[in-house]
């Protein structure tokens, strides 16, 4: 059991729910990235999700796209990430998820990949554009070295689907609550709700909603259906409005707080 399992465990027998926020690594430097994901961790996060920048980040909306390139214009990489992670690991215990796109995954190769990620303290993996059905290989090699492996429902995901889509997760199940791209939306749909219940019928795995929430009062809400809330382009946002600000981290850390408030 990873720290991700240890920490969902810890929040039922509590009868909690999970806070998530997402930052994409190395915007606007490695440097503060460690010290944004440390505040997190002071502000109520339970989890963290660090997003790998990608040059062809199809899942993602502007927001998150414009951090990706300004992350890859500073030379930020999978091992320079590790490294942040190992610094992260030297003075917390917080769970870590990278994100990333399966071609970083690929040409780092599955097996170094997984056995670096445990190597320097990553807990899970989430790659949107590789589907359980073509990750047999990933998922039997994140278990022997203890990697979650976390996958997407959509509104549009079929009940069969959903089956083999809860089987194949570890860690939480990652819930998509819009079709298309990250980014700021300002209605939760009423199916959402019916079918979040439907794939908790199908598992007792935890049920994480992300995409499109950005406010506390939304955190409220899907807290009360959902085992956890993500939140990213809203706080990527927060985060390129404070670049250059010397009160960066204290700043974005305050809405991480807001945010996470309404899961209490």
């Amino acid at each position: 059991m990873n720290r991700i399992e240890q920490k969902f465990r810890v929040l039922r027998k509590n009868k909690k729910k999970a806070f998530i926020p997402f930052l994409t690594a190395g915007d606007p430097n490695l440097r503060s990235t460690e010290e944004l994901v440390l505040s997190f961790e002071g502000a109520g996060a339970d989890i963290v999700e660090l997003g790998v920048p990608f040059s062809d980040p199809l899942a993602d909306g502007p927001t998150i796209q414009a951090s990706s390139e300004r992350a890859l214009k500073k030379g930020v990489n999978l091992k320079k990430i590790f490294v942040t992670v190992a610094r992260i690991r030297l003075k917390s215990k917080i769970p870590i998820a990278l994100m990333t796109y399966y071609n970083p995954v690929f040409r780092y190769g599955e097996e170094w990949f997984l056995r670096d990620a445990k190597k320097y303290g990553v807990d899970g993996i989430i790659i949107p554009d590789l589907p359980p059905e073509e990750a047999t290989s990933l998922i039997r090699l994140a278990k022997k070295y203890d990697i979650s492996t976390v996958f997407f429902l959509a509104p549009t995901t079929t009940r069969q689907r959903m089956k083999r889509i809860v089987k194949a997760s570890t860690g939480f199940i990652y819930y998509v609550s819009i079709t298309g791209v990250t980014g700021s939306k300002k209605h939760f749909a009423t199916e959402n709700a019916a079918n979040i219940k439907t794939a908790k019928k199908l598992t007792q795995k935890p049920v994480c909603v992300g995409f499109g929430i950005s406010t506390q009062a939304q955190v409220k809400d899907i807290a009360k259906i959902a085992d956890g809330v993500i939140v990213g382009s809203a706080i990527v946002k927060r985060i390129e409005k404070n670049r250059g600000k010397r009160n960066l981290v204290k700043n974005v850390s305050r809405y991480v707080g807001a945010l996470s408030r309404g899961i209490d």
